[in-house]
C-alpha cells in the first residue's frame, strides 16, 4: 500500500516537474545546497510554530494576528542561531544518521532554552511572558519531530527516485552476525543505486532465534541454508572473505551452490575499498576460496631479513609464479628487483604493475633467454645479485612430451647455466622453483626438473667448502589460476557452454593458490642451508572431477545439465595423481608446519655433471628418443605413462 503511494506521488511529482519552465529532471539532482537545506528548515519552524500556536489557543486561529508577526520573528531569530551553532544543515540528507538526529535534537531544545530565557528577560521588564511554558514545551518537540521526518521523507523519496526498479535488487543473506556481518549489510542498504536488498541473517547461534538487527530478521540454520533462503525469497548468500575458511561455512556455501545459489563474498568493512562503494567490491566467490585451507602464517620478520637491501634476480619472473613472488618481493624493500624474462609482453604489462604499486622500487626489467651464457655472464657481472628466485621453465607436460629438446634445453641448461653463474659470482642465495611432477616423473617435463634439481644439489655439495652460496631447492603441486592451470581452462570451457574437458574421472591433484604457494617460497628460502629440497604440505588432494562440477556450480550452471563434463583420456606422461616424495624419501621437519625437508643425498657431482652434459649435447640433435634415453639413465625412477617413449622402459 505504502510502496503504491510512493509510487503515485513520483510519478505527480514527475509530470509537476517536466511542465515547469525550467524541465526539472529529479534524476539529474545532485546534493542540495546548504542554503537550501537551511531554507527549508526556517520553513518547517515557521510551520510548526503556527501548528503550536493553534493546539496551544484551542484549536483558535484568532492568535494569528499582528501581534504573533514579532513572537514568529523572534522564535525564528533564536532557532537559526541553534541551527549554525549545531550545523544541522551541513550533512546531506539522503545520508542523514543518528547523529543528524542527535544534532536536531539538541538544535531543538537548544531554541526552545532561549525563548525561556528571553520569556524571563521579557516577564522582569514588561511583568508578562511572551510565550506560554506549554508552547515552548510542544514547540521544541515538534520542531525535533518534524525536521527529523523532513529528513526521514527525503531519504525515502530519493531512495525510490534512484531505485529506479526496486524489485529487481537481488535478495540476499548474509552468513554470520559478527560486528563485520552487520556493517557490511548496513552498508549495502546505504548503498545507492542498490544492487542487493539483505533480506536477513544467518546464524548457528540458536540464542539469538527470532531476533533482529536493523530489522532485518535473524535465521538460526536448524536446517539447510539453501530451504531458509528459498524459503524467503532470495536467491543469494554473502559471506565475509575472513569467514571463507571455516570448514562449516564452506559446507553452507557447497550447499547452497548445489541448489543453484549465488554465493557472493565481501571484504570486511575494514578493507572496503571506499572509492569503488560496497557494490563493486561485493564479488562472485571463486574456486580458490572453496580450497578449505586455513591461512599461512609466514615470518615476516625473517623474510625482510633476508630481503632489504639486496639486489634480487627473479628469472621466468613475468609468469605467474614469478610475478607474484615479484610482487612480494616488493614488499621487502630490495636494493634492486631485476626480473628476467624472454616473454616482451607479459614483461611490460608487470612492469607497469609494480611501477604503479611500489613507485619507490628500483624495478629493472630484462629481456633474456635463460640459455643465453654470455648475456647472463654480463648480468651477473655488472649487477651483482645477492639472491637469485629461478622461475623460469617450460612445464606444459604434453608440450614437453612432444618436444623433448627445448625441455632439457631450458629445464636443464638454463638451470646449469644460472646455477653455475651463482657460483661463480658468489650468489648469497640460489632458490630454484621446482614441481612434484619431479618425482617418480611419469614425463619428460617432471623428468627435466628432476635432473635439474639433482645437478643443483649435487653442485651445492660439490662447492660447499669453497662457495658461500647456498642452492635451496622447493617442490609443490599444481597452482590455482597459474599458467597451464585447469582452472583458466575450465572457466574459458564454461564461458562457451561446454562441454568442460577432463581427462578421467578419477585423476586427483593437489592444489595451492598462487600467493600460498609463493609465501612459502619465501619462507623457505629463509631458513635453507644449501642442498634442502623443501616441500609444502598442499593440504587434501582433489577431484578434477569434482573441481569441474564447482566451477560449473559457481558459474551459476547445473552440472551435466547445462554444462557437460566429458572424459578424453589421459594426456601423454600424465598420472591419474601426482606425488611430492617417492618411497624411497624421508621427511624432516621444520619450524613452519607447512614446510618439510627432503633428505636426498646427490653428491656425485662429477657424475651427474658428465650425464648432464650428455643430455644437453644430445639435445642439440633434436633427436628424442636418444634424449629421453640420457635422461632415463640418470633418472632410473623416471617411467613414461601414456606416452611414445613407453618403449624405452622395457
Amino acid at each position: 500500500m505504502i510502496k503504491d503511494s510512493l509510487t503515485k506521488i513520483k510519478e505527480i511529482i514527475k509530470l509537476f516537474l517536466r511542465y515547469t519552465p525550467f524541465n526539472f529532471s529529479f534524476e539529474n539532482i545532485g546534493y542540495i545546497p546548504r542554503w537550501l537545506v537551511f531554507w527549508f528548515d526556517l520553513q518547517i519552524t515557521a510551520i510548526v510554530l503556527v501548528f503550536v500556536g493553534i493546539i496551544t489557543n484551542d484549536f483558535s486561529l484568532l492568535f494569528l494576528n499582528k501581534q504573533f508577526i514579532p513572537l514568529i520573528f523572534i522564535a525564528l531569530s533564536s532557532t537559526s542561531v541553534c541551527f549554525i551553532i549545531f550545523k544541522t544543515y551541513v550533512g546531506l540528507i539522503r545520508h542523514s544518521s543518528y547523529i543528524d538526529a542527535v544534532k536536531l535534537f539538541f538544535a531543538s531544545f537548544c531554541s526552545a532554552l532561549f525563548l525561556l530565557i528571553i520569556n524571563f528577560i521579557f516577564f522582569k521588564v514588561k511583568g508578562y511572558f511572551l510565550f506560554e511554558h506549554l508552547f515552548l514545551i510542544l514547540f521544541s518537540l515538534g520542531l525535533f519531530v518534524s525536521l527529523f521526518l523532513f529528513r526521514g521523507l527525503v531519504k525515502v523519496v530519493y531512495t525510490q527516485y534512484l531505485s529506479k526498479n526496486p524489485s529487481s535488487n537481488e535478495k540476499v543473506f548474509v552468513l554470520g552476525t559478527s560486528q563485520n556481518s552487520i556493517s557490511i549489510a548496513v552498508a549495502i542498504e546505504n548503498e545507492f543505486p542498490k544492487r542487493f536488498k539483505v533480506v536477513g541473517f544467518l546464524d548457528k547461534d540458536e540464542k539469538i532465534a527470532n531476533k533482529r538487527i536493523f530489522g532485518m530478521p535473524i535465521l538460526v540454520l536448524k536446517r539447510k541454508a539453501h530451504v531458509l533462503i528459498r524459503a524467503n525469497n532470495a536467491t543469494g548468500l554473502i559471506v565475509l572473505e575472513n569467514d571463507l575458511k571455516s570448514e562449516e561455512n564452506i559446507q553452507h556455501i557447497e550447499d547452497c551452490l548445489e541448489h543453484n545459489l549465488k554465493i557472493y563474498r565481501a571484504p570486511s568493512i575494514s578493507e572496503l575499498d571506499l572509492n569503488e562503494g560496497i557494490n563493486k567490491s561485493i564479488q562472485n566467490i571463486q574456486i580458490e576460496d572453496l580450497l578449505e585451507r586455513k591461512p599461512i602464517e609466514i615470518s615476516n620478520n625473517k623474510i625482510l631479513g633476508l630481503i632489504e637491501g639486496k639486489t634480487i634476480f627473479v628469472t621466468g619472473g613475468a609468469g605467474s609464479i614469478g610475478s607474484e613472488i615479484v610482487n612480494q618481493l616488493g614488499k621487502y624493500s630490495p636494493k634492486s628487483l631485476i626480473v628476467i624474462d624472454q616473454a616482451e609482453t607479459p614483461l611490460h604489462s608487470l612492469t607497469l604493475k609494480v611501477e604503479n604499486k611500489f613507485p619507490e622500487l628500483n624495478f629493472i626489467p630484462i629481456i633474456c633467454d635463460i640459455r643465453n651464457k654470455e648475456r647472463l655472464d654480463y648480468l651477473f657481472k655488472t649487477l651483482k645479485p645477492d639472491i637469485i628466485y629461478h622461475c623460469a621453465a617450460y612445464k606444459h607436460v604434453p608440450m614437453m612430451e612432444k618436444n623433448p629438446s627445448e625441455s632439457v634445453s631450458v629445464n636443464i641448461l638454463g638451470t646449469k647455466i644460472l646455477a653455475d653463474l651463482a657460483a661463480k659470482f658468489d650468489v648469497e642465495r640460489f632458490i630454484m622453483i621446482s614441481t612434484d611432477k619431479a618425482v617418480n616423473p611419469s614425463n619428460v617435463m617432471g623428468a627435466t626438473k628432476r635432473v635439474a634439481e639433482m645437478y643443483v644439489q649435487s653442485l651445492h655439495n660439490f662447492l660447499k667448502d669453497r662457495s658461500r652460496t647456498k642452492f635451496i631447492t622447493t617442490r609443490f603441486g599444481n597452482v590455482l589460476g597459474s599458467n597451464g592451470s585447469v582452472v583458466p581452462l575450465f572457466k574459458k570451457q564454461i564461458q562457451e557452454g561446454g562441454p568442460v574437458t577432463i581427462t578421467h574421472p578419477d585423476i586427483i591433484r593437489y592444489f595451492m593458490t598462487i600467493p600460498e604457494a609463493c609465501q612459502l617460497v619465501m619462507e623457505a628460502s629463509t631458513m635453507g642451508s644449501g642442498g634442502e629440497i623443501f616441500i609444502f604440505d598442499m593440504g587434501k588432494a582433489v577431484k578434477i572431477i569434482d573441481l569441474a562440477r564447482k566451477m560449473i556450480l559457481l558459474a551459476g550452471f547445473i552440472p551435466e545439465k547445462e554444462i557437460k563434463i566429458k572424459a578424453i583420456g589421459l594426456r601423454p606422461g600424465e598420472k591419474l595423481y601426482e606425488e611430492l616424495l617417492n618411497d624411497k624419501s624421508i621427511t624432516l621437519p621444520t619450524y613452519h608446519d607447512k614446510i618439510m625437508i627432503v633428505k636426498v643425498n646427490n653428491d656425485q657431482f662429477d657424475y651427474i655433471e658428465k650425464e648432464v652434459d650428455q643430455i644437453i649435447k644430445v639435445s642439440n640433435n633434436n633427436e628424442s628418443i636418444k634424449i629421453v634415453k640420457r635422461i632415463k639413465k640418470l633418472v632410473p625412477e623416471y617411467k613414461s605413462l601414456n606416452s611414445s617413449f613407453e618403449k624405452l622402459d622395457n
